[in-house]
């Protein structure tokens, strides 16, 4: 079973939602789920090799950038060592913006850039998931855990 880190950010709930999601569905699979907010228990970039699968949720909201919460985080990973970790990019916006769901494309560009091992899909949501929506991030979550076996 894998061992996973899900960390993220939400303000609104949605972004929450779809982490909720993932991890219910993980352990339901009885993979070792450890969720961590970037508010209020973030973690180091340090820390990410030890987990077989590292999901990342963000949220998206006016211009797209990274939210304020995860600033840190997002510059630190310039430093950080990946090792065999599998990486995957979630999160909410708002198709009203210009820049829909820019954070997500953004953190997962960035591990890209840095050599990553990242899922290539990016899950994204225009603002509340639906339940069909969240029939499909676990889906996505099982993409993720299949995708990793294979890196192995």
């Amino acid at each position: 079973m894998a061992n996973v880190l899900l960390l993220y950010i939400s303000t609104t709930g949605n972004t929450e939602m779809m982490a909720e999601a993932i991890a219910g569905y993980l352990e339901y699979k009885n993979h070792d789920v450890e969720i961590r907010t970037f508010d209020f228990d973030p973690i180091d970039v340090d820390e990410l090799s030890d987990y077989d699968i590292v999901f990342i949720g963000t949220h998206s909201s006016d211009d797209g950038e990274v939210p304020f919460e995860a600033e840190d985080f997002y510059d630190e990973l310039d430093d950080a060592e990946f090792g065999n970790t599998v990486f995957a990019v979630f999160g909410s916006g708002d198709t009203a913006y210009d820049e829909f769901c820019l954070s997500v494309d953004l953190m997962g560009d960035k591990l890209n850039f840095l050599g990553a091992k990242l899922l290539p899909e990016r899950f994204k949501v225009d603002l509340t998931p639906s339940n069909e929506e969240i029939e499909k991030i676990e889906q996505f979550a099982e993409t993720a855990v299949q995708f990793t076996e294979k890196e192995k």
